[in-house]
């Protein structure tokens, strides 16, 4: 920022010495300063952002002391540096030497804490999804523009220049225009298990801040969880009033590249979502096979999800289920762009896309990319204060992430069918009935009764995109937002 535009700055404040304490110390830092930051959530994904923001970090941050104590011991060992410990992120939010905070704590603080932040004068860089439920997330875009601050999404692909590289090949109309686009997720997701008593939540973990806005509720999951650590870590993502389901944790990449494809700027105007939590009984209640249509006009996103391998002798052991995934056209976790006159597909493999013509043959290939990009572009934007300058500025990470939010609420609303009941009803939607149908048939492989009513067909939800309401669904508008748990209460920002 130039003197003459700090000089403007101040005299449109205020005062000088008001306006001097909320303006963010990487506006107020030269260029080539250093950006001050701290990390907020350091266990699982959190590390990956220790990694990649390294040289930024002054401090870290973390509801369970144990991790917060061994992470810090770790970063000094690699780093020969020592960092704060601060076990309430509240306590980050009046210091004055951090610039900017990274958060990757389970997806129901997301919102919370990057507001708080926000206001507080912090860029933040938030993980995906940015909320847990719709109106918070528009809650957080809001702070956004209304104090300025520099709020990238997690969603890394959007700096991945293979991706970039095919997105604009698309929107460029050589492969005509898009007729639809397929999503997947199909990653393995063993049984998380289940016990007859509530989890004792160890000592080191203050679970009234890591349960934050969410319900207070009593965990009836196993000790440890199914990544090999305790819980309440990771399992959360299998339980609605924190997580999202797979569709929310692997699939808002997924999600988010379509609607990159697609050029959609806002939330779909109709959505269904149709599957349940097959092949095991546990403490989850997430979907782990999933259809759900996102029915843009033109062109629809048709997402499906699958946590079981390819059939029943798949899950005799893990070793055997982790390889034995199902693919679609290619894709086990990524995007297939079908066109007029030819498809892209975009894989995990970000760093590689394909197109291909119409009689399937290979035309062309985009390269490049990588996630440390992501977070370099980020602290590019920190610099620029240009919210511009971002890959993933909030307000894509927020519609992206809405699309996730609201599949699940069609899920949740839903009732038990037979297969033939939600074929019948898709009748009319050829896209969504070859995805039922791909469906069943996995369903079928492993051993699932699709001819009794088990099967969730979630409400036909229709929205007002400009105002992010249900319009034909009182109940789905109550899951747009969460009740309230003082004092973690996500503010109404106008």
């Amino acid at each position: 920022m130039s003197r003459q535009s700090r000089r403007t700055f101040l005299k449109q404040t205020a005062g000088a010495a008001a306006a001097f304490s909320v303006l963010p110390m990487s506006a107020r830092a030269d260029v080539n300063s250093q950006i001050r930051m701290a990390t907020v959530g350091v266990n699982g994904r959190g590390k990956t952002h220790i990694d990649e923001l390294s040289d930024q970090l002054v401090a870290l941050c973390d509801c369970d002391s144990k991790v917060l104590g061994q992470t810090a011991e770790a970063f000094h060992k690699n780093h020969k540096r020592k960092l704060d410990q601060i076990g309430d992120y509240r306590r980050l939010l009046d210091r004055k030497d951090i610039d900017a905070i990274s958060i990757a704590t389970p997806n129901h603080t997301h919102s919370l804490i990057a507001i708080a932040a926000v206001q507080a004068g912090k860029d933040v860089y938030v993980e995906k999804p940015i909320s847990q439920k719709v109106w918070e997330g528009r809650q957080l875009v809001n702070a956004s523009d209304k104090y300025k601050q520099i709020v990238q999404c997690g969603t890394q692909s959007r700096s991945h220049e293979s991706i970039r590289q095919a997105v604009d090949y698309v929107h460029s109309g050589k492969l005509g225009r898009i007729e639809y686009i397929v999503g997947t997720c199909f990653k393995p997701r063993p049984s998380i298990g289940k016990s007859d008593t509530p989890l004792a939540i160890p000592k080191q973990v203050d679970y009234e801040l890591w349960c934050g806005p969410a319900a207070k509720a009593e965990l009836f999951r196993p000790k440890q969880n199914s990544q090999g650590g305790y819980n309440p870590h990771y399992d959360w993502h299998w339980d609605y009033n924190t997580g999202c389901g797979d569709m929310g944790n692997q699939g808002i990449h997924q999600m988010d590249i379509a609607r990159w494809f697609l050029n959609q700027p806002a939330v779909s105007p109709r959505v269904v979502s149709f599957g349940g939590r097959f092949g095991y009984e546990d403490a989850g209640n997430t979907a782990n096979t999933q259809v759900v249509l996102h029915d843009y006009p033109g062109a629809p996103i048709i997402f499906e999800t699958r946590g079981l391998p390819s059939s029943k002798a798949a899950q005799k052991d893990k070793a055997t289920w982790f390889g034995s995934m199902d693919k679609y056209r290619g894709s086990r976790v990524g995007v297939v762009v079908q066109c007029e006159h030819g498809t892209v597909v975009s894989t995990s493999n970000y760093e590689e896309v394909n197109a291909f013509g119409p009689d399937g043959e290979k035309i062309k290939t985009f390269r490049g990319g990588g996630e440390r990009e992501h977070f370099m572009n980020f602290l590019a934007a920190v610099r620029s204060r240009k919210r511009s300058d971002l890959h993933a500025d909030v307000l894509d990470g927020h519609i992206s992430s809405a699309l996730c939010h609201t599949g699940n609420i069609s899920h949740q609303l839903g009732e038990p069918r037979t297969a033939k009941e939600i074929l019948a009803s898709a009748d009319k939607h050829q896209r969504l009935h070859e995805g039922l149908e791909r469906m069943f048939a996995h369903l079928k492989a492993n051993e699932v009764d699709i001819d009794k009513p088990a099967i969730t067909a979630g409400v036909w939800l229709e929205m007002d995109p400009a105002n992010e309401r249900f319009t034909n669904n009182t109940a789905a508008n109550d899951l747009l937002r969460r009740e309230d748990r003082k004092p973690f209460v996500v503010p109404k920002i106008a």
